[in-house]
């Protein structure tokens, strides 16, 4: 058994699919709109991402998050950096000789990490 889907409450499906594309490899040709409003994308792992409308989105518990693994730390570092000249707010960083690692808020200020470990 493998976990092949995540749900996100978002309150713009349009602003959400886009980061999800341009960030993490999320694909918009596969993007499929529900009738309930839910936009279904999948990346090149055929892992599906589930953008179901709010009107609003609550605070999240401080440890919950959702992550990428990355290639190599140099990957985390591209990315964090590229993240961060884009204005995406990123919220932690760490360096160890065992994990290279960040995370950042989506535009609903879900916490989503990318991370190396060897």
């Amino acid at each position: 058994m493998r976990l092949r889907h995540l749900g996100l409450p978002v309150r713009d499906h349009e602003r959400s699919l886009a980061f999800y594309t341009r960030w993490f490899g999320f694909d918009p040709a596969t993007a499929t709109t529900y009738p309930d409003g839910t936009v279904i994308v999948r990346d090149a792992d055929r892992f599906d991402l589930a953008l179901h409308p709010v009107t609003q989105t609550g605070p999240a518990p401080e440890f919950l998050h959702f992550g990428f693994a990355a290639p190599s730390a140099e990957a985390v570092r591209d990315l964090h950096g590229r993240l961060l000249a884009d204005g995406v707010e990123v919220i932690e960083f760490d360096e160890e000789p065992d994990l290279v690692s960040f995370k950042c808020l989506d535009p609903d200020g879900w916490r989503v990490e990318v991370y190396w470990e060897p």
